[in-house]
């Protein structure tokens, strides 16, 4: 019942469910929804209706051209979104094991620990502490494009089973990212559903945990330098000493986001923000 009373004001999903009629109805659809949940976990089965996405188009400018001129913002069932027991109880785990720290210490983004104010100071830190040895830093920021988008579900799988979890949790997401549906819908009409098999399905209860999963086992070739990630955003820290190896870097991390369907996009990286942000911090 916490979490039906928690729903904000969000738009519904194609069940045409909206979030007023869950948070009045919720003393007495509360039980038998909780039971409902515990029974799709238990038995690895999501409704169909929780794998179908409306996506609608919002323009970024007053008057849009172009298809590049809008955000497609994608709308799952509030019912799906609210369902995050398999992220609290099986997931939030493995991202704290101390065993898996080296995994994932360098993100601060859908994990428990992690906060924009941690990530703000791990980097800060890091920064100053290069720099009482060192002339300067480079503070390089990596743009993925459309990273949530293009995630495979085959290849995240292939991860998930890499770690410590219940099958029948790894069951259930192997469920939630198979046959899943999406339409587009724009002036009030609606197109054709076609079938998805890439993106972590913004919107829903577990999708940006499981992009912390994918990301794990991105860091730097070598260990005298830095990787940081925010979600999607990554950083990468070299120190001065380490200049000659930033190409090389720069490959590996190309290398990973082409083996993961991902692409990394120079032009953002690089050319509009300097060696992607070449900072030269010669003293704070």
């Amino acid at each position: 019942m916490n979490l039906l009373d928690k729903v904000k004001p969000t738009a519904f999903g194609l069940d045409c469910l909206p979030y007023w009629v869950l948070k009045l109805a919720a003393p007495s659809i509360a039980l038998p929804l909780a039971h409902l949940f515990s029974l799709s976990l238990k038995q690895s089965v999501v409704p169909s209706q929780w794998k179908i996405s409306c996506i609608t188009p919002v323009p970024k400018t007053s008057q849009p051209q172009t298809c590049q001129q809008f955000s497609p913002i994608s709308v799952t069932p509030i019912l799906s979104r609210i369902k995050k027991t398999p992220v609290r109880r099986f997931l939030y785990p493995v991202l704290c094991d101390q065993s898996l720290f080296q995994s994932f210490s360098d993100q601060f983004a859908f994990r428990p620990s992690g906060s924009t104010t941690s990530a703000l100071i791990f980097l800060l830190h890091q920064l100053t502490n290069l720099l009482e040895k060192h002339d300067y830093v480079h503070l390089i920021a990596l743009d993925f494009s459309k990273a949530f988008d293009i995630v495979r579900h085959c290849s995240l799988l292939q991860k998930m089973a890499d770690f410590r979890l219940p099958d029948n949790v790894y069951n259930w997401l192997l469920e939630f990212l198979s046959d899943r549906l999406h339409e587009t819908k724009f002036n009030g009409l609606h197109s054709h559903r076609l079938s998805i098999n890439s993106s972590i399905i913004q919107g829903s209860g577990v999708g940006r945990v499981l992009f912390v999963f994918n990301a794990h086992d991105l860091h730097p070739i070598y260990p005298t330098n830095l990787m940081f990630k925010y979600a999607e955003d990554t950083y990468l820290i070299i120190p001065s000493s380490n200049s000659h190896l930033i190409p090389k870097e720069l490959a590996h991390v190309g290398n990973w986001a082409s083996e993961h369907n991902l692409k990394l996009n120079v032009e953002k990286s690089v050319d509009k923000r300097g060696i992607v942000y070449a900072l030269s911090l010669l003293s704070i």
